[in-house]
């Protein structure tokens, strides 16, 4: 079973329904219970940084969530505000994340030369895989996903950059270390990849 991580930040609803058109089975709780069970974690996400760990804090989830995936090495995918929480610090709230990847949250800044890369970056992007890994295995041609943000992260660790895409420069926009992943991009707002990719993490 599939956890997917209620903190009040986001539609979890079009996740939910993506993993159902792949066969999967999730739920949508902040259940410390049910969390504790689940097989694999997403933690997806919508919305300002210092607010979602705020609520993460306020449901008790960092302690159960550091459970799982520190210490019993549960698979978790984080996707866009959900991959910035997996980091060390945000300048969005001047707030520390989960710490679980050695990176940090960025905001785009662009100069009066580059008047065509407006804030937030809204729209479909490539995205070139750095290193061989399942969650990127399958795909026909080179994938293309929905982003909508702000800031982007900067990795500490290359190793730690599983993909980049380019809006204004290259910048890293998924992450993994062992059994934690994170995509900027929005797989469940990507009709075909972001099915492909979502089925890979279940592989996992």
């Amino acid at each position: 079973m599939i956890a997917i991580i209620d903190y009040n930040m986001g539609n979890f609803a079009s996740v939910q329904n993506m993993i159902k058109k792949i066969g999967g089975e999730s739920i949508v709780t902040d259940s410390h219970k049910k969390i504790l069970k689940a097989d694999k974690l997403i933690l997806p996400g919508v919305g300002h940084f210092a607010r979602g760990m705020e609520n993460l804090r306020h449901k008790g989830l960092v302690e159960i969530l550091n459970h799982k995936v520190l210490n019993e090495k549960t698979p978790i995918l984080g996707i866009c505000l959900g991959m910035q929480l997996l980091t060390n610090h945000s300048e969005e709230g001047d707030e520390e994340g989960l710490k679980w990847i050695d990176a940090n949250i960025i905001r785009f800044e662009f100069s009066n030369d580059h008047e065509q890369y407006k804030i937030p970056n809204m729209g479909w992007h490539y995205v070139m895989p750095k290193k061989k890994h399942v969650l990127f295995e399958g795909f026909e041609d080179v994938p293309k996903f929905y982003f909508v943000h702000s800031y982007y992260c900067k990795c500490t660790r290359p190793e730690n950059e599983l993909a980049t895409t380019f809006y204004g420069f290259e910048y890293c926009c998924s992450i993994e270390q062992e059994n934690i992943i994170g995509t900027q991009f929005h797989p469940e707002k990507s009709h075909k990849y972001g099915m492909k990719l979502i089925e890979n993490f279940l592989k996992l």
